[in-house]
């Protein structure tokens, strides 16, 4: 069955597909078995950047993330036997990721806790000023009490209520100069770049790095291709966290090839108004939940989408062209998280 969202759990047959990713099968080790104990802490040398990072905390962060830190899976247990406690130390993950974004990702996610949950010497914040929200609501008529019960039952199975939505986005762009028919830009007999397609890559990444607008280019190709499904993706995530000329939050090229990594992390709007002044209570604007509800089809289950783009660069003073065409095949990821 087709279906307009552009984003689906099934690759539908379209020449734009936007599919969801696979999840990972990652070895599971249960605390009962007593031949193994969990790690409580990891080491992490990502790209020779040393992280320890607590299990725990690892674990919350974005099934897409997760798996591009570990895509052979991750084992977080030791040999029973194994040692523990400074022992840990000697388990180093050696991990290929950029060490900047991973740091990036680390600190937002500590700052949305935090601001939710309050720190750990003053638990409290944001949670604890919507915990009326699973309460009966004594607006409603005192005799309805269906209703009163379906609203209390609606507010307890609604995750929104009780835990902090992230909107995660990525962009992986990998990048294809055309070099000039007959110009000096090239590759030899072995498909190898000569030093002057090489100045023309490096000055195309740079133009693309540049480039740090989030929605500039699915809009190119929304009044490409008047695609009413990818406007429609736009739109509802400009309702939900992010605004129309947000940046990608990092943004960097990966070393040694051409190619662009991207993340953008966003708090979901989910409409719950929090009291200011003594006496009030949480509030919830029902048309926003009901948006930011929509999501949930993206929680532990990140969903992907891939389109070709034709760019034409600014070409540097020694190249023949004043501009440089590209072709760039971009691929988003899309997934929510809750903490």
């Amino acid at each position: 069955m087709s279906s307009a969202n552009p984003i689906t759990s099934a690759a539908p047959p379209s020449n734009n597909p936007i599919t969801s990713i696979q999840p990972q099968q990652y070895q599971q080790y249960h605390p009962q078995q007593q031949q193994q104990a969990l790690l409580a802490r990891l080491h992490l040398d990502v790209r020779g950047r040393r992280f320890v990072v607590e299990r725990e905390k690892l674990m919350s962060l974005p099934e897409s993330v997760l798996l591009c830190l570990f895509p052979n899976g991750l084992v977080l247990s030791r040999p029973h036997g194994g040692g523990g406690g400074e022992d840990e130390a000697e388990d180093v993950y050696v991990v290929d990721f950029d060490p900047t974004c991973f740091d990036f990702v680390l600190d937002f996610f500590d700052k949305a806790t935090v601001a939710f949950y309050g720190p750990p010497d003053n638990p409290g914040g944001l949670y604890q000023l919507q915990q009326s929200l699973s309460q009966p609501n004594p607006d409603l008529p005192v005799l309805n009490t269906v209703q009163q019960q379906q609203q209390q039952q609606a507010n307890e199975n609604n995750p929104l209520l009780h835990k902090q939505g992230i909107i995660v986005l990525r962009e992986e762009l990998e990048y294809f100069v055309i070099p000039e028919k007959g110009g000096a830009a090239r590759t030899d007999p072995e498909g190898l770049a000569n030093e002057e397609l090489m100045v023309l890559k490096r000055e195309a990444g740079k133009g693309l790095l540049d480039r740090k607008q989030i929605f500039t280019a699915l809009q190119r190709n929304v009044n490409k291709e008047n695609n009413v499904a990818e406007q429609h993706l736009i739109d509802m995530l400009c309702m939900s966290g992010f605004n129309r000329d947000d940046k990608w939050g990092h943004r960097d090229i990966e070393p040694s090839r051409c190619s662009i990594s991207s993340i953008a992390l966003v708090l979901l709007k989910t409409g719950i108004v929090h009291p200011t002044k003594p006496g009030e209570v949480a509030r919830v604007d029902q048309t926003q939940m009901a948006t930011a509800q929509k999501l949930l089809l993206f929680w532990r289950k990140p969903a992907r989408k891939c389109w070709w783009d034709g760019i034409e660069i600014e070409a540097p003073p020694s190249s023949e062209k004043k501009t440089i065409k590209v072709w760039a095949r971009r691929v988003w990821t899309l997934e929510l998280n809750l903490i």
